[in-house]
């Protein structure tokens, strides 16, 4: 059985860029189910690991790029769902998850075959990371309510994309449990 771990992408976050106006409304509804997700995942004892952004400062310590997102325009959003004591972190410099980061490596060492998403932006990083997972096997997850985007009709394309072209299971926060993303993991996992 794999173990699942989620993916918290790009949630500790400035809002000092182009986009963060168009963003932010849909961060503000997205942001109980990330910590909804949060919460179950810890519990589960599931892995939490935060993949962020490091806004060009090219520093690997995730302390400097939270105080920095504490410092910027909206700390409320990111207070409530800042990382713990036990939660990993990996720096990243592009759109992806994956690309050119340890977090395949970091997965493999954990027994991770089973990633769940969440955080920002649902047809930009999500998707990007939900396909570089794919291709590398891994079995995704997704909660519609716990992702944030700026273009809905982007966002809503994205989620058809994962869930068809990827395999992503696409899966409402009432029904998702880390119990059962691990029972659904496939033989390979």
């Amino acid at each position: 059985m794999a173990q699942a771990a989620l993916i918290v992408v790009d949630m500790l976050n400035t809002y000092e860029h182009e986009d963060a106006d168009a963003l932010l409304p849909s961060v503000r509804e997205a942001l109980p189910g990330v910590e909804e997700l949060l919460g179950r995942a810890r519990e589960a004892d599931a892995p939490v690991i935060y993949v962020n952004d490091n806004f060009g400062r090219w520093r690997s310590h995730h302390g400097e790029l939270l105080e920095a997102a504490l410092a910027g325009r909206h700390p409320d959003l990111v207070k409530t769902i800042a990382p713990d004591e036990k939660s990993l972190f990996v720096v990243k410099a592009r759109h992806s998850v994956f690309f050119e980061t340890p977090l395949s490596y970091l997965l493999g060492q954990l027994g991770v075959r089973h990633v769940v998403l969440c955080g920002q932006v649902t047809e930009q990083c999500v998707l990007y990371s939900a396909l570089d997972a794919h291709i590398r096997h891994f079995d995704v997850s997704l909660v519609p309510e716990a992702v944030a985007h700026i273009d809905a009709d982007l966002a809503d394309a994205a989620l058809r994309m994962m869930e068809h072209n990827m395999s992503v299971r696409i899966c409402s926060l009432d029904a998702f449990s880390f119990e059962d993303s691990e029972e659904s993991a496939g033989p390979d996992a």
